[in-house]
Formats: C-alpha cells, structure tokens, sequence
C-alpha cells in the first residue's frame, strides 16, 4: 500500500472538525431520548466535557493515522454533513422547531457544498482596480448616501437631546463623563452607580478620549451626537478602499457604501445615543484594509485602537487573527509566514488583553456581564468558559439558540439587505469572520444585542461587510456585481425608509411641537449654579450633566438625594417617581412630602411641568 505524504493543514482542520462532530454525534445520541430535549441545559448536563476532548482527540488521532494509508479526503468531506445532519436530526425529533430545520439546512448545505467541491484554496486577488472603472459614479453614490445617513441620524440624536428624550441610561453617564474628562481628565461620573465611579470600572473604553479635544472646544452633549454620526459615515473609506483593492469598479465600491450607510442596523444602533461600540466598524473595517494591504504598522495600530473600545472588544481581533492564521494555512512561502507572524501575534495580544482587563474588572471593577449569556450558563457558573464548553457540547442546541423569537426577525433584517452573500463563498476560513455575529448578536438572551436599534451590531458589521465585499468580488463573471450591488442598496434602503426615518421625524416633530416647553424647561434648568450638586428625574440629566455631582432620582439613595443642593422633577416622569409611592400614594406626594421634611424649599414661577427644589 502506497504511503501517502504528511498531511497538509487544511488536512489536520478538517479531520479535527470531522473528530468533534463524530465525537459529539455518539454522545448525543447515547443520552435518554427526553435528554435530548433543547430548550432546556439536559443536552448539556446528561454529556460529559472531558469525554468530548478525549474522543475528539482519540478520532482525530484514527483519522490521521488513516489518512496517512489511505487517500481518506473524499470520505471525510462527506462524513461531515453525515454527522452533522444526525445530530440535527436527532434535536429536530426532540424539540421540534421550524427555524433550527431552516438553519440547520443552510448549515447542511454549506457541508454539502464543501463535500462536493472542496475548498478553495489559490491565493485571493489584491490588486486595486483602474482608476477610469466608475470610479467619479461611485463616490457620487457614496457622497449622496453618506449625506442622507448624517441628515437622518443627526436628526434622530441631535433632536433627541435637544426634545429632553435621551435618558440617563446611558447617555447622561456619557455626558456627565465628559464633563468630567474635561475639567479632571478622568472618566468620572456620580449617576452611573450611584457613588463617585470611574466609568472604566463597568467598561474600559479610553478610546473615547479621541472625542476629548473636540468636546473641549465645544463642551455639550450635542457634539458628541455630532462627533458619533461622523465617524460612523467615515467607516464608507475603508470600506471603498477594500472593495476596490479586491477588484470591485467604482460604481460597484459606491454601492456597497451605500448598501453599508443605509443598512438599518447601522443607522438604527444610535436610537439610543452615544455609545463606545460605535468606535468598532470604522476601526475593524480600516483593520481589514491594513491587513489585505499586508501593512503591520497599520495592523497593529488598529488591533490595539480596537482593543481600547470596550474591554470584550479584543475578541473581534482575536477572531480576526484566527482568520488571518487559517488563510495562511492554505498558502506557501513568504504569504503564509507573514500570515502566521501577524495573525499570531494578533491573537496572543488580544487574548492577553482580554484575560488581563478582564481580570482586572472582576477583582476591582463591577465584573464582567456574563449574565447576558445565562442560556448558556448550564453549570451554575458565571464564567465565560462554560459558554464555550456548551456550544462544543451541543452545536444543535447553539444553533437553535441562535434562531428563535425575535432573533429570527433580527436575522432577516441585517442578513437580508447583503443577499447572505457573506455565506457564499468557499474559501471556508472566511466563515470563521461569522463568529461575532453568531456570538454578540445571536447567541446571547440579552434582548437588546439583537435589536438593530441597540449598539451592539457595530462590531458583528463590520465582518459581515468585509464578507459582503470579497465575497461579491469572488462570485463567478456570469452574476452582475453592481446589479447585485444596487439591489442589496435598494433592500437596505426600503428598511431605512421604513425603520429609521420614521424615528427621525418623530423626534424633529417633538421638539417643534412643543419647542415653547423646551424653552420653558432651559430657563428653569438655567437657574441651577453650574457648580451645585443635583438630583434630577432622568430626561433631565443630559442637559445638566455638565457638573461634578449629578444623581438620577430614580437610582439614587435617599442618602444622596437630600445631600444635593437642587432637586430637579419633572412631575409627568413616572417612571423616576415611581420609588417615591408609599401606602397607595402618588410618587410625586411621597417624593414632595420627603423633600419638605428634609428642609427643601421649592422656587416658584417653574411652570405645571417642572419642580425645582432647594436646600436650605
């Protein structure tokens, strides 16, 4: 028998992924049929973690062996769908449900696909396209839809803040952050916890001291509003410069600006103002550009700037760097070494900067928020290592968590306007680009982190548009790139029209409809000492955040409450009075009776909607 040469790498993953889902296969299917169940942790407690790593290891140890006598490829590709689909089948007849049959068919067919044909593995094409390819059409485009996305975004925030909407969470913090910036350099706020509190104890974000001197110049919350629509339109230059590097005309790169500016998760994400997760496309899109331009000062400058965002940021580097590794797995010579160098030590800095600043937040700060994974916490623990060990156990359970409620709805509104191309490929390393939509968006049970209205789809973006451009620019001559192109804008557009826009006109109808209670509300605010301490109902922390200590009535202790100079209702702010109803009473007597007992004074000429009380 003819002995076969060492494996290649692309050999060693396959048969490592064909070992774990082998290995995951037989465990799943020894367990009690109502074992199987999903919707609960039985699936994950009833099969045993270490079981898994020695049988994964015992496989892939067989398959080696095997390949090394036997011309083995063939079978393995097609032993993948075969194991996959038997667990699917098996968690379909335990907990029937319609998304995980569609998602585990998509899943299926990218399995089948790669049985079929293999992967592919020449080197990708990364020279810019002619300079006369549509290149003046295409920034036109881009131009036109970087203008409608700041006119509709700077309407929604800026007249949000200015129509006394935007709350305390979490854009009072930010402001009163700022503030504190400014005047002490550090990130201090009192409203946040209710306490003197840096705001890098609950997320280490020192990225947003690049706002600093431009807040400096012009100290008001309404700039930062200003300050986030302009870098999250700047994101279309490293996204033009990818598209046009892989071979994408002018027209084509303008489009795909377009299709990024008008997707409804983009302008959708600032509905609830100014947050450091908005730092996250612009970075990852020009840390992309830095690496298909093989530039390792660029590569790192972003991978740390990246890193500075927010203290779970690091792992869009980590699952870059994976990416970069296994792309250069595939290759030989001088482009597998800088590969490996590069996305090496890409990883072993981010991990190490993940483990330290999380570390430091268990031990000094309020902790990581591994709550927001709770459906996957199945062994009483609160470690982020126990979500791992649940999506290696049951990658059928994963999946059927990824697509359930309104995650399905989610799913089609951020998928849909790119045409899933961010799936059609074969170069199956690029897969691995999925992990932060999957992990961030998906995965978790928090509601808001998938919600095109929340911040957390700005990392997960900027992999999904990196797909979408290489992606679109590998699809064979006979699809039509710009008409593809156009009709993703065009779908991304009708979400926009539909989603976004309606908001913006809602919150620039509120503060012309009733700009004379606007007034009358500044001219209130503007009779509290820029140097008192105050407690405010929480629409009116943002417009007094410029001040060293400012609580938010709703959260406060009663301690902090009567040790503040001005307290500050607005009497049709429920919510915030809420903690003040005792024995059956309305809030507002119970917050009145409070305030007079303690000596508060309340200033007249206010109006009916205001309350403004002093301290003796």
């Amino acid at each position: 028998m003819r002995v076969i040469s060492r494996p290649a790498a692309g050999d060693m993953i396959r048969r490592l992924l064909l070992a774990w889902l082998l290995t995951g296969a037989i465990q799943y299917t020894c367990l009690p049929a109502p074992e199987r169940v999903l919707s609960g942790f039985s699936a994950l407690t009833g099969q045993s973690f270490p079981l898994l790593l020695v049988g994964t290891a015992a496989s892939f140890a067989l398959l080696t062996l095997a390949g090394l006598r036997w011309r083995t490829a063939h079978w393995e590709r097609a032993a993948l769908p075969l194991c996959f689909g038997w667990q699917l089948v098996l968690g379909l007849c335990a907990s029937w449900s319609v998304p995980l049959l569609c998602a585990g068919l998509v899943v299926l067919a990218l399995l089948l696909v790669y049985a079929a044909y293999g992967a592919r593995t020449d080197a990708e094409s990364l020279t810019a396209a002619p300079v006369c390819t549509g290149r003046r059409a295409g920034l036109v485009i881009a131009a036109a839809a970087a203008a409608v996305f700041l006119a509709a975004v700077l309407a929604l925030t800026v007249f949000r803040v200015l129509s006394y909407a935007a709350p305390t969470y979490d854009f009072g913090i930010f402001s009163q952050m700022f503030h504190s910036m400014r005047t002490t350099g550090l990130p201090v706020t009192t409203c946040e916890r209710d306490r003197v509190l840096s705001h890098f104890a609950v997320h280490v974000s020192p990225i947003y001291y690049l706002f600093l001197p431009f807040y400096a110049l012009f100290p008001s919350p309404v700039t930062l509003e200003v300050l986030q629509a302009l870098l999250l339109a700047s994101a279309v230059i490293p996204l033009w410069r990818i598209a046009r590097r892989h071979g994408l005309s002018g027209v084509t790169a303008g489009l795909l600006c377009a299709l990024l500016l008008l997707w409804p998760a983009y302008a959708g994400g600032t509905s609830y103002d100014v947050h450091e997760n908005k730092f996250l496309t612009p970075l990852l899109l020009w840390l992309f550009d830095f690496l298909d331009r093989r530039c390792v000062w660029g590569v790192a400058l972003f991978s740390v700037l990246t890193c500075m965002v927010k203290e779970d940021a690091p792992v869009y580097v980590a699952v870059i760097a994976l990416w970069v590794i296994l792309r250069a797995l595939t290759r030989t010579g001088a482009e597998r070494r800088w590969g490996l160098l590069t996305g090496g030590a890409m990883l072993v800095g981010a991990v190490g900067y993940f483990l330290g600043v999380t570390a430091w937040l268990a031990a000094d700060g309020d902790g990581v928020m591994s709550y927001r994974y709770s459906n996957f916490l199945y062994d009483g623990s609160d470690s982020l290592f126990t979500v791992i060990k649940a999506v290696l156990l049951s990658p059928v359970r994963t999946l059927r968590e990824c697509f359930e409620g309104e995650k399905i709805a989610f799913f089609f509104l951020t998928m849909g306007p790119l045409l899933f191309l961010p799936l059609c490929t074969r170069r199956y390393e690029r897969l691995v680009l999925l992990i932060p939509f999957l992990l961030v968006n998906l995965m978790s049970d928090y509601t808001y982190q998938h919600s095109i209205f929340f911040q957390y789809t700005y990392g997960s973006a900027a992999c999904l548009f990196y797909l979408t451009a290489v992606n679109l620019a590998e699809l064979p001559r006979v699809w039509n790139r710009p008409a593809l192109a156009a009709t993703a804008a065009l779908l991304a557009g009708v979400c926009f029209c539909g989603n976004i826009l309606p908001l913006s006109e809602n919150y620039v109808n509120r503060y012309f409809d009733y700009r004379a209670v606007w007034q009358e509300t500044d001219a209130v605010l503007d009779r509290i000492p820029g140097d008192a301490s105050v407690t405010a109902t929480t629409f009116l922390v943002v417009p007094l955040s410029r001040r060293a200590v400012l609580y938010d009535l709703r959260y406060c202790s009663q301690e902090h409450l009567l040790s503040t100079d001005y307290v500050v209702v607005e009497t049709t702010d429920s919510g915030s009075l809420k903690p003040y109803a005792v024995d059956g009473e309305d809030g507002l007597e119970g917050l009145t009776a409070l305030l007079r007992a303690a000596g508060y004074a309340q200033l007249p000429d206010t109006g009916s909607r205001l309350q403004l009380w002093k301290r003796p």
